[in-house]
Formats: C-alpha cells, structure tokens, sequence
C-alpha cells in the first residue's frame, strides 16, 4: 500500500484554516502546519515586558505606530507564514478581524529551548523577505542581551549585540530602553 505524501497547504490556505479557530497556536513552515510549544513563564514574562517597552517607545515618540503581542501572523513566501512574539507596524490601524499584518517594520522573537536554533537562522532569513520588516529583535533571556538586526534600505543586514543602555530603531524613530525590555514597567 502505497502513502500519499500531505498536500501543502499556502498561507492563503493556512488562514482559512486558522479562522475556523483551530485551538493552539501555529505557523505555517514550508507548506505545513506546526504547531507551537507551550511557553515557560520568564518567556511570557519578557514578551509582556517588551509590548509595553515598545507602547511606551512609540507613545514617547508621538508615532503613528501600533504594536501587537503574538497571534499576527506575517507572510514571508507563498508556503510560510510565523506569528512573531511581537511587532509594530505604522500608519492607519489595521481592521479588528484580521489575522495577518502584512507590512511590519519590527518584529520580535523571545528566544526558547525549542525555537532557538529557527529564531536565529530560517526566521532570520525569512524576515528580512519581508519588504517592510527594517528590524528584526531576538531576545535571549538566558544571557540577557538583545540580537538587533537592522535592515538598510539597499538590503544591507547590520547585527549588533544589546546589553544595556538604549537603542534607536530607524525607522520608524523610537528608542528602546533594554531594561525595560526585561522587566515589565506599566505605564502609570
């Protein structure tokens, strides 16, 4: 008896899929479905920490920006589509029933046991086809230190290692404090 390998589905397909609310999270990596691992508390606790760091960010610097926590999902080829712990996006506000932000300039990744080694290669890559992405942030909680690709607008990927102090992300034109991307600070 011969198998019949799964059929890929495309992103188009993915998200009709994903709308009939498919308990779980996923992504959709080379045509199939993955499905995400539950999160350890220190990755939910930094992921929190970061969403208010960048509110307070682009409040700060009056930008007609939005952030999102995980569950947006951003098309990086017809087969793949990831659902990145954070990113921002400008300009007008998205429309409440969509699932998909098509043009990020930031995006963030908390670095964990299981997706480490995705995070600092095939998402790297993946991201910057993104035309819009200009930054892509990798957190590692472990080591405490931010993994700051910045795309120019030639194409050109500069990386640099954050372990204190602040950081500008152009553009849009906000400033990252990186303790604040560490501990959660509500806003008074």
């Amino acid at each position: 008896m011969q198998m019949r390998a799964k059929p890929k589905m495309t992103v188009d397909e993915f998200l009709a899929w994903a709308a009939e609310e498919i308990p779980g999270r996923y992504e959709l990596v080379d045509g199939e479905i993955q499905a995400m691992a539950p999160e350890r508390v220190v990755h939910l606790q930094v992921k929190l920490a970061i969403h208010v760091a960048l509110l307070t960010a682009i409040e700060q610097a009056c930008l007609p920006c939005s952030v999102l926590p995980d569950g947006a999902t951003v098309r990086v080829s017809e087969t793949t589509a990831y659902e990145p712990d954070a990113l921002v996006y400008c300009g007008p506000e998205k429309d409440g029933g969509d699932v998909e932000v098509r043009d990020p300039v930031i995006v963030v990744e908390v670095l964990s046991p299981g997706t480490r080694s995705i995070d600092l290669s095939v998402k790297l890559e993946g991201y910057f086809r993104v035309e819009s992405i200009r930054h892509y942030l990798i957190f590692d909680t472990e080591r405490r230190f931010v993994i700051h690709h910045a795309k120019d607008e030639s194409g050109f990927i500069q990386t640099r290692f954050v372990r204190g102090g602040s950081f500008v992300l152009d553009p849009p034109g906000l400033t990252l404090e990186f303790e604040a991307c560490f501990k959660v600070r509500l806003p008074a």
